[in-house]
């Protein structure tokens, strides 16, 4: 476990805190998560990883400045149908997409585990699509993915992060229970 490991957890779970609490700072701080990230992955080997935590700091970046204007919602969550069709070609498009920059990691880089780092830097990228969409099925992707990060962060022993990951899939489940109550409440129910 390296201060910069450290730092980029604790820097992730306040933002993840402070985004549940609709304050302005979490902007920031996810900015600050995605950057220490960034260079935690690089270090790692994790080159999609490291990929995905520019695509994040980008995402921060723009919800700061539609915060800054004003621009949030109010209320409850309104939960979207997912069609059959968007849900295969969602899952579809993220595995072919997964898989073709998994053979460009191997073939370019020393990722150890290029694929796996590919397929699940592509699902996290479905999951935040889905998530601002409001589907319900992006808490069963986050469950996944989640899940499956928390074993490669394990033997890629970043085990601070590991455990992270696994509170994230806590906090993904308890999204999808809330959902489903907030889903059953509108007369909308999806799975």
């Amino acid at each position: 476990m390296s201060p910069l490991e450290i730092a980029a957890v604790v820097a992730s779970a306040l933002g993840v805190w402070l985004t549940g609490r609709r304050s302005m700072l979490c902007w920031p701080i996810m900015l600050m998560a995605s950057v220490l990230y960034g260079v935690v992955f690089w270090q790692a080997r994790l080159y999609a990883d490291t990929a995905l935590q520019a695509v994040f700091a980008t995402l921060s970046l723009y919800g700061w400045w539609r915060w800054l204007r004003g621009v949030e919602e109010k209320g409850a969550v309104t939960i979207m149908p997912l069609s059959n069709t968007a849900l295969c070609y969602g899952l579809a498009a993220s595995a072919a997409g997964g898989m073709a920059l998994g053979l460009l990691l191997r073939a370019t880089t020393d990722d150890p585990m290029p694929l796996l780092d590919a397929l699940l830097s592509a699902y996290s990228i479905l999951g935040q699509i889905w998530m601002a969409r409001r589907y319900l099925a992006n808490w069963w992707v986050w469950i996944v993915v989640d899940t499956l990060y928390t074993g490669l962060f394990l033997v890629r022993e970043l085990y601070l992060t590991a455990a992270l990951y696994a509170a994230f899939v806590v906090l993904a489940a308890a999204g999808l229970r809330q959902w489903r109550r907030a889903g059953t409440m509108a007369g909308y129910r999806r799975d």
